[in-house]
């Protein structure tokens, strides 16, 4: 089976054949590099979908991935990226072995097949060129044979005719004479022509075209080969990722068996622990016999200004909240925290100071490391000055010890901080109770004068004394309004937004920086100030971010004791 000799005579049709071929061979490298692009954006996908979900540096998103469940999630977004990482590698893999390979064959196969076409071609010019000389001898013979015989013609009338000269006789003959020469060497010129004709043909039909078609045939034969060798190499660099890929996966299933329910629970303890103890029992206060009433630190009670205490019941107290809830609850909600925690429940407080000296520990460590190589340093160029001054290193040394001192100062300040907190967190809540009671023995008449005013207890609970003459106004006025809403807190004075505040949590209220408030409760030593904006918006804002302006004549206005 041979083009050579079955298709001798379809050098048109094997041309197209021929470049239908390449035709197909393109057309399968576009659709891999198509597959390698599809591969290359699902990655860069996969890629930007774990990085969206990556936990951002510093945040609180980043405390969160204490949690097995978070760990499990944070290990299948690395191994997306591993994943994503494999489809890069098809593409290059792709790109490398077949795309490039196959672009590359496919310009030599043109040039192969344009080669082999341009013999053809020349074979057949040169046939058409042997046949156009055929027939040009061949035309040649024809006329010069007719041409003989009219001129054998003319001489034998002329020589039948008597009315001729001798002379005009021997002149048709010797023209007669003539033709019938040129007759025989065209004869003889076209026999010539005809039989290297013959030659030719018979070399053009069973050795040159053969031989040329037998060329192609090898060349569109090696092109199929190439063309399934390509699509084996694309199932091969498939099935290459796929271990990898399984692995990925069975580390996401790992990741997902590893998510301990009863760890994350008690690293919630951790988390959220204040450390305080829950609230005693609320004394009874009996209001049917005037007497002076003390209120505990967990009263819900608080005094009003204005001259006018009155009676609160806890489902009728506005915006009043248990002290240690208030006190805390708000900030640990809101970031703008002091430098000790001190916002903080007592446990949480702890854990930040300690977390905080671990911190300064470690930049201490990491200057004295620096500290030490400037040293070692300086050591070799004073061996050595030709390796430099070892004078140029006395500032950098400096420097770096004069931030040795200050990091040891801050680390001193923090764990003066956490050992006061640590001394004590056992027994805060009943030596709060202890110092509130005897705040009330040891200052009677000093309770008695400052009848609306409002204390505050080393924990932040807040202790309500009323005078025998105020007692006497609360039975008289709060027991027909016990039930009426509760009047506003009058202002104590002024205060100005030094930033601005977006109050997003309950219980804050949010002020644009250069705004004039009205200030109706002091910072307690929790961070917190309350103030109003109109008789229907009131809540408490960072005293660090305002500035106080406090009426000392104005009635409700706290008086430190």
């Amino acid at each position: 089976m041979s083009w050579g000799t079955e298709l001798w005579d379809q050098f048109d049709n094997l041309e197209k054949h021929t470049q239908w071929g390449i035709d197909i061979l393109e057309k399968y490298i576009k659709f891999v590099k198509e597959r390698t692009e599809i591969e290359l954006s699902y990655a860069k996908q996969l890629r930007n979908l774990a990085k969206k979900y990556q936990p951002k540096k510093n945040s609180k998103e980043e405390e969160e991935y204490r949690y097995t469940a978070c760990k499990a999630f944070l290990s299948t977004l690395n191994e997306m990226n591993d994943y994503a990482g494999q489809h890069e590698v098809i593409s290059e893999n792709m790109t490398s072995n077949i795309t490039v390979e196959l672009a590359r064959y496919v310009q030599e196969l043109k040039q192969e097949r344009k080669s082999y076409f341009h013999d053809g071609r020349k074979a057949q010019q040169h046939i058409e060129i042997c046949w156009k000389q055929l027939e040009s001898s061949k035309r040649r013979f024809e006329r010069d044979c007719k041409e003989a015989d009219r001129a054998q013609q003319y001489f034998e009338k002329m020589d039948a005719d008597i009315n001729v000269t001798k002379a005009d006789v021997e002149k048709a003959r010797q023209q007669a004479q003539v033709r019938h020469q040129m007759a025989e060497d065209s004869k003889a010129d076209y026999s010539s022509i005809l039989q290297k004709f013959n030659h030719e043909q018979h070399e053009y039909y069973h050795t040159h075209i053969p031989n040329i078609f037998q060329k192609i045939q090898e060349m569109e034969e090696r092109r199929i080969v190439r063309i399934g060798e390509s699509m084996k190499t694309y199932a091969e660099v498939d099935r290459q990722v796929i271990p990898i890929i399984g692995k990925c996966l069975d580390e996401i299933v790992k990741a997902a068996e590893s998510i301990d329910q009863k760890n994350d629970s008690q690293l919630v303890i951790e988390a959220y622990k204040s450390g305080f103890e829950p609230p005693g029992d609320i004394e009874f206060e009996d209001y049917t016999q005037p007497m002076k009433r003390t209120v505990s630190d967990n009263s819900l009670s608080n005094s009003r200004g204005e001259g006018k205490p009155e009676l609160k019941f806890g489902g009728k107290s506005k915006g009043k909240l248990w002290p240690f809830i208030k006190k805390n609850k708000l900030s640990l909600k809101l970031g703008a925290a002091p430098e000790d925690f001190r916002n903080l429940p007592p446990e949480q407080r702890r854990k930040k100071l300690q977390q905080k000296v671990d911190e300064l520990n470690k930049e201490i460590q990491k200057e004295m490391d620096q500290r030490d190589a400037i040293t070692k340093m300086k050591d070799v160029y004073l061996k050595n000055p030709q390796m430099g001054d070892p004078a140029s290193l006395d500032h950098k040394l400096t420097e770096v010890s004069q931030n040795i001192e200050k990091l040891r100062l801050e680390a001193q300040k923090f764990e003066a901080w956490l050992a006061e907190v640590e001394g004590r967190l056992p027994a805060r809540s009943e030596q709060a109770r202890r110092q509130s009671g005897m705040f009330d023995a040891q200052n009677p008449a000093t309770v008695n004068s400052c009848a609306q005013d409002r204390e505050s207890s080393p924990d932040g609970s807040y202790t309500e004394e009323q005078s025998q003459e105020g007692e006497g106004k609360v039975l008289a006025t709060d027991f027909d309004d016990e039930f009426d809403e509760e009047e506003p807190l009058p202002a104590i004075g002024t205060c100005k937004a030094l930033y601005t505040f977006e109050g997003q949590n309950e219980g804050t209220i949010s002020v644009v920086e250069g705004e004039t408030l009205y200030v109706i409760e002091e910072d307690k030593g929790d961070g917190w100030t309350r103030i109003r904006r109109n008789e229907d918006e009131e809540g408490y804002v960072p005293t660090s971010y305002v500035e106080v302006y406090l009426d000392k004549n104005a009635k409700g206005a706290k008086t430190y004791i």
